[in-house]
């Protein structure tokens, strides 16, 4: 056994200084009107080495021979291409397209999504252009994902709990181009975005890499927008029930003589939200009994919207990508419910905007060859007020009753927060060769923390601030002709708490300067078996920084509790894939196991029981198991069927109360309430070209979620039959699209929630029933 390790030891030894001594051979493919082409396969004549370009055009090729080589450039759709080069040079091509094939040929190579999926980490890749026609919002989306569950407390931009695996909450985080969304402003969320801003969405699962830069306990998601050098223009509008409007505008020029790049992303939202409840208990006062009655929700109107301008320059000598950006968002909801159905409020509203200024370069083989630097640097400022001076208590019914209270608070209250936010990125990326490779990242989230009732203060007399320092270093070796792949990696957290005067639990008030930090590992691994079938692991000791409103409350309903620790786990994934493409048919399977052994879970907990009054804290221990598969079958974009489900068990592992070391709580190795632990989708797509006329095409496609009944509290403390759990929900989706001139026109109908099932979710929430919508789309590129 001794030997048998040893002798592993040196082979990886000698395969790795073999590849540390190669020479290498760069450049660069080019069409004719001087755009980059990605995916162009590089080969050198009499061997079998090669590699492809990436998104910037570039390659970079290890070669084992010092004489004069033939470098072969060749691509679908462009004549091949081929140039004498030595060893330690670079060379550029520039492609002429093919207009012989390009009509003619079948792309048999894998897309970017499969590549994705193929990586070691557990990640699902979503190509949002299937969903570009149909009026989804990103959670959506998402929510047809293996191992995602989205529970939404109402219609269109109500609150939601995003989960992945399990753990849910500030432990999932979400990006745009790999930048946090919380840059933007809290009035931009998952389901306020349309699917048309984003061409990719990756769901990282427990394990998170370290170029996304972010305390990422539970796994994160990140929109990957339009990439490509070229001119673009992606407009369209929907209308739907419930007085429902969504219009989202994406667009690129670039200049022909200098290169200068204008990017312009846009959106708006709207709609009353005003579908019926039903079977609501109201009070009948002529019978002077409780009924139940469908009523029609009525303080529930929300409306949003987001506009972000970029310019810059790509393909330069000095940067691949410069780009100085400013975007500004904002929203006003009208608050109906809390997280109980039975209270329902009448007059509270919430509004805020948000403003910010950026600027992002990248540039590979920066200085030396290898070596690929991205940066972000950004100023940002949010804003929000909650306002909640009623005074009434309201029914569903809208009749009310007059309180000296207020309707969410205990007093009234024009609460206000300001946070400005200072966010900047570097990550560096070296190819030691083309088998070994490193990654730093640092991350720098300084934000400062004002919040005052405006109808009392007339500002914050002692703001708190929270600076976080990120810190990533990965190492990936690709090894045996890259059919293993592993990375190793560690990451630092550290974050500075500053606030002048505190609220303790005495009342008065005290300074606080205090520094967190934390150490975590992992690694991620992928073999090869085969080219179509793959098996990969993944292990992080993973943790999750507190947040500025669990540590500083928001000054009316959550109280600042600064003794926080942050939240911990250890997560592991395993898993195996087939991806497999005999001529027009297509087949990709996955299966994993995951695990999650979850503590120090951030919690809000009642802190005055007299008082609508809570404060975050440490709380519980939860262990997550599960199991997830999915299966897709293509065939000749005519047909596309997927199905996947979802099994997790999260108990609760929090043997005692804290502080307490006596009996055991009632729900230790309870389920985790107010959680699926059961739940699938199946979508089913059946597409035509030009059965309605030349370069047009017809598309039907319907889904179906499932979702396994559920406890709303811990199961200790209730029965299957009682309303203390949350019914099994089966909801179907049917869409019908006609695109003409190759999809430059498109009109889709859509129904949600087909049967008009009676659908909750989140705290037993309803959601909307059936609804019906028409959206409207132009696309040129």
């Amino acid at each position: 056994m001794q030997a048998s390790i040893s002798t592993s030891f040196f082979l990886l030894f000698f395969l790795t200084l073999r590849s540390l001594a190669q020479p290498t051979v760069s450049g660069t493919v080019l069409s004719e009107d001087k755009l980059p082409l990605v995916g162009i396969s590089i080969r050198v004549k009499g061997s079998a080495l090669g590699t492809t370009t990436d998104t910037t055009g570039a390659f970079q090729l290890r070669v084992n021979r010092t004489e004069l080589l033939t470098i072969t450039a060749s691509g679908v759709g462009f004549l091949p291409q081929s140039k004498e080069v030595r060893a330690g040079q670079s060379v550029a091509f520039i492609l002429k397209a093919d207009s012989r094939t390009m009509n003619e040929v079948v792309v048999t190579g894998k897309t970017e999504n499969q590549q994705v999926k193929e990586q070691a980490f557990a990640v699902n890749a979503i190509e949002t252009r299937l969903f570009a026609n149909t009026n989804v919002d990103m959670n959506q989306v998402l929510n047809r994902t293996t191992g995602v569950r989205v529970r939404e407390q109402g219609g269109l931009g109500s609150d939601f709990n995003f989960s992945i695996n399990g753990l849910s909450g500030k432990a999932v985080r979400f990006f745009i181009d790999g930048i946090p969304l919380e840059v933007m402003g809290s009035s931009l969320t998952l389901n306020t975005i349309p699917v048309n801003l984003a061409e990719r969405i990756e769901v990282y699962k427990g394990v998170v890499p370290v170029s996304l830069g972010s305390d990422a306990m539970g796994g994160a998601v990140n929109l990957i927008t339009n990439q490509q050098i070229r001119n673009y223009l992606d407009a369209s509008y929907s209308y739907s029930s419930f007085n429902t409007h969504r219009a989202a505008l994406t667009a690129q020029y670039i200049h022909p003589q200098t290169g200068l790049t204008l990017r312009a992303n846009a959106f708006y939202n709207y709609s009353d939200n005003n579908y019926i409840m039903r079977g609501i208990e109201i009070w009948d006062a002529d019978r002077e009994v409780y009924v139940r009655k469908d009523l029609r929700r009525f303080h529930d109107t929300f409306q949003s919207a987001m506009g972000q301008l970029e310019v810059g320059v790509n393909n330069k000598k000095w940067a691949d990508v410069f780009f100085v950006g400013a975007s500004y968002n904002t929203s006003a909801q009208d608050i109906q419910t809390g997280t109980r159905q039975e209270v329902v409020y009448g007059a509270a509203t919430r509004h805020g905007d948000a403003w910010n200024t950026s600027v992002r370069y990248r540039k590979n083989n920066f200085l030396v060859q290898g070596l690929d630097v991205n940066a972000f640097l950004s100023r940002s400022v949010d804003n929000y007020v909650v306002v909640d001076t009623a005074g009434y208590q309201y029914a569903w019914d809208g009749s009310r009753v007059k309180t000296n209270q207020a309707e969410i608070g205990y007093g009234r209250s024009l609460n206000r927060v300001i946070r400005p936010k200072t966010f900047g990125r570097v990550n560096a990326s070296y190819a030691l060769t083309d088998q070994h490779s490193i990654n730093v990242n640092y991350t720098f989230d300084h934000v400062k923390n004002k919040m005052y009732n405006e109808l009392v203060e007339d500002g914050d007399a002692s703001p708190g601030v929270l600076g976080k320092h990120l810190l990533g270093l990965a190492y990936q070796q690709n090894l045996l002709d890259q059919r293993w792949m592993t990375t190793y990696f560690g990451k630092y957290y550290g974050m500075s708490i500053a606030q002048d005067r505190a609220l303790d639990t005495s009342g008065e008030t005290s300074s606080v300067q205090d520094f967190i930090h934390r150490l975590g590992y992992g690694i991620a691994s992928r073999f090869r078996i085969s080219e179509s079938i793959g098996v990969k692991a993944s292990y992080e000791r993973s943790y999750r920084l507190q947040e500025v409103g669990e540590m500083f409350g928001n000054g009316y309903t959550i109280i600042a509790n600064l003794d926080l620790k942050p939240e911990a786990s250890h997560n592991v994934n395993v898993g195996a894939f087939l991806n497999k493409r005999v001529q027009k048919h297509h087949f990709f399977a996955e299966a994993s196991w995951f695990f999650r052994d979850a503590s120090d879970f951030i919690y809000a907990v009642v802190y005055q029981s007299n008082r609508a009054v809570s404060r975050y804290a440490n709380t519980s221990k939860v262990r997550v198991n599960g199991l997830e598969a999915e299966f897709r079958y293509d065939y000749d974009h005519l047909l596309s069927i997927m199905v996947n489900g979802s099994y997790q068990n999260a108990i609760n592992t929090t043997k005692y109360a804290p502080g307490s070391t006596g009996t055991p709580e009632a729900t230790y190795l309870n389920k985790i309430p107010n959680q699926p632990w059961a739940f699938g989708n199946a979508d089913i797509s059946l597409g035509k070209n030009n059965l309605l006329g030349k370069n047009t095409r017809l598309q039907l496609n319907w889904g179906a979620q499932y979702v396994h009944w559920f406890y709303l509290s811990w199961e200790a403390f209730g029965t299957k039959a009682s309303l203390n759990r949350i019914p099994t929900q089966f909801i179907q989706n049917a869409s019908l699209t006609y695109s003409r001139e190759n999809g430059k026109y498109n009109i889709s109908f859509e129904s949600r929630n087909l049967a008009n099932a009676l659908a909750y979710d989140n705290f037993r929430l309803q959601k909307p029933g059936r609804a019906f919508g028409v959206k409207l789309r132009y696309f040129i590129q």
